[in-house]
């Protein structure tokens, strides 16, 4: 698709109701952007987010009842990995993924996740010496040790994408221990689409980053005030 096709009209059918029943506006805040096979929030434009570590302390890397979601091609390359990955591990971690694998089934649906260490972290999890969580994958990407950054929910976050037969779709999740990411966001005036470009593009490529910018910027003028 080129980026002149992208259109926020309803002949063009951009946008479609999450919620079930006939579409009646499209002014609804269930609205989604159509692109190509993807379905994308419209909240990834109207929603605003910076993440605040000195606030939350990296927090999304350690609450939550599984580990971060993995797709198939990610388990293979933490198979693969791990033995550059592990000298970047606390012993706590190491541990667990010695005990449960590289990466687990999660049993609530079956996706493919990182382990947890005691039902806690993420067993890649790495602590600072201000209490602030890191990634020991991206650890170890620093340092050259591997070339792969860490997975791609990880580093999409607050969008979560759910794959289905025929599209996918890109949601804004939102979570209360992200409050202080939302404030500063605001004061920033920063939209999650903008904060998150750079693994919106290691996702997707450049030309679906900027076709998605076109539509943020339709979407404004459309709806956004």
């Amino acid at each position: 698709m080129k980026i002149a096709e992208v259109s926020v009209t309803k002949t063009n059918h951009k946008f479609v109701k999450k919620s079930k029943g006939k579409s009646k506006s499209l002014l609804a805040k269930s609205n989604m952007i159509q692109i190509d096979d993807k379905l994308i929030s419209e909240e990834i434009f109207s929603e605003e987010f910076v993440c605040n570590l000195s606030k939350c302390k990296g927090a999304c890397c350690v609450e939550g009842d599984m580990g971060a979601p993995l797709d198939k091609s990610e388990t293979e390359i933490l198979e693969k990995l791990y033995p550059k990955i592990k000298p970047f591990l606390p012993e706590s971690g190491r541990k667990s993924i010695e005990q449960q694998g590289t990466w687990v089934v999660d049993d609530s649906d079956g996706c493919f996740v990182t382990p947890m260490v005691e039902n806690s972290e993420c067993a890649y999890v790495i602590f600072d010496e201000n209490g602030i969580t890191k990634c020991g994958i991206e650890k170890a990407f620093e340092a050259g040790a591997v070339d792969w950054q860490k997975p791609i929910s990880c580093h999409l976050y607050p969008i979560r994408i759910k794959e289905y037969k025929t599209f996918s779709a890109i949601n804004y999740d939102e979570w209360n221990i992200c409050n202080a990411a939302c404030k500063l966001g605001k004061e920033l005036k920063v939209p999650v689409y903008k904060f998150l470009k750079t693994p919106l593009i290691r996702k997707y490529g450049e030309e679906f980053y900027q076709i998605l910018r076109t539509a943020a910027d339709e979407w404004k003028k459309e709806f956004g005030g």
